[in-house]
Order: C-alpha cells, then structure tokens, then sequence
C-alpha cells in the first residue's frame, strides 16, 4: 500500500520517468508535498516587501514568468521563504544553485539552464562536505591522512554526486528576450540540505570501497554528517 502511495506521489509531483521516481526518498517525496501544499496556499496570501522589491527588480531588467508559471513575485516570496528555512541542526534547509543561460529557444535555454544550477549545485554541496571533513579533522575523528582522501574522493566524483541527485526542486523560472533577439532563461534550483549530504557522503563512502581503502567502512560508522 505505502509503495502504491509512493508511486503515486511521483505522478501527481510529474516526475518524467520512472528512474527519476526510483532515486527518490521518501524524505523528499514527503519534501514535494510540502513544497506542493505551499504553491496552492501561497496564492491566497501576500507577498512580503523583500519579494515585491526583488520582483521589481527582476522586471526592470526585462525578466517575465515562463508560459504556466508563477508570477515572478510569487517565485521571489517562495525563494525567500526557503532562503530561511532551518532543519533540526540548526542548518539551513536547503542548498542552492542558480545559473542564466541564452538560446534560441526557452525550452533550449531553460534546458542548458536547469543544466548549469544542478552543476551549482554539486559545486557547493561539494564545498560542504569539504569544510565538514576538516571540522572532522579538527575535532580529530579524522586524521589529517583520512581528510584529505575523503576531500580528494569528493573532488573527484562530483559528475556521480550530481547524478546521485536525482531530481532537484525548480524555485525560481524565467526569461527575457536579449538585444539580439535571443532568449535567455533564469533558473534557481534547491536541494534539501540534510538529503544532499546524505547522498554525496554515499557516494564517497562507495567510491573509497571500491578502491579497498577502509576509510570507507569508518565514514559509513560515521553518521552525523
């Protein structure tokens, strides 16, 4: 029943594939629905002072929803909603990536776009979970030795970190037609914070087994990344 619930969620959230279905949690099916429930509730109330002022913005310099989309203050009021979000650490809930790309089209641009922001967003999970090894170092849980290689495996597998991703939450979508009469589309992706280091520590945990280092095994003790 709970799988027939899950496959469900997938289809309502309209995931383009059962594989993109199958790399998620249930953590952030649970994150969708939230994110979902917000959209419908967030077109019944104000749109706070910040987010009008960053919409104006946006306008001036000729940026406008893509056809379906939110009006840009809606997207600037949940961005900011997000922006300040806490999980139960006391970290900030979600990780970002932005990214502004041209083409001919708004589907060629938004592709390229959405493209770049998840790349982004790889970089700076992947920044992260470097400044968390040296705190790890530092609290001696890890020896300089282990960091570095933990660090080294991180740098190293950023194309499996994105992958292991899986589909990212679209926050912000735009686009504004250039002086040379091209298209160019805005993006802004998130992440949850807590799922994305989960995974990438996942694959770094994966990779140092696959080369015999029993790193891998202690990282895997390790939870509290």
């Amino acid at each position: 029943m709970k799988a027939i619930k899950f496959l469900a969620v997938c289809l309502m959230l309209g995931l383009s594939s059962a594989n993109v279905c199958a790399q998620m949690t249930k953590e952030q099916v649970k994150e969708r629905e939230e994110l979902k429930k917000y959209s419908k509730a967030e077109l019944s109330e104000k749109v706070s002072k910040d987010a009008k002022k960053q919409a104006k913005i946006w306008k001036k310099e000729g940026w406008q929803p893509i056809a379906g989309g939110l009006p840009l203050e809606r997207q600037a009021d949940r961005s900011y909603m997000m922006q300040y979000e806490f999980d139960d650490k006391g970290d900030y809930a979600w990780y970002w990536g932005t990214a502004q790309t041209p083409g001919a089209t708004i589907d060629a641009a938004k592709a390229q776009a959405l493209e770049l922001a998840q790349q982004d967003l790889c970089a700076t999970i992947q920044k992260e979970i470097t400044v968390l090894t040296e705190n790890k170092n530092a609290n001696e849980q890890l020896t300089d030795d282990e960091a570095a290689s933990v660090v080294k495996t991180v740098q190293a597998s950023k194309s499996l970190i994105s992958q292991s991703l899986g589909r990212t939450i679209v926050v912000v979508t735009a686009y504004r037609v250039t002086k040379a009469k091209t298209k160019e589309v805005m993006v802004r992706v998130a992440y949850s914070t807590k799922e994305a280091r989960k995974r990438a520590m996942q694959v770094v945990v994966s990779e140092l087994k696959k080369e015999g280092n029993a790193l891998g095994e202690k990282l895997d003790e390790m939870t509290d990344w």
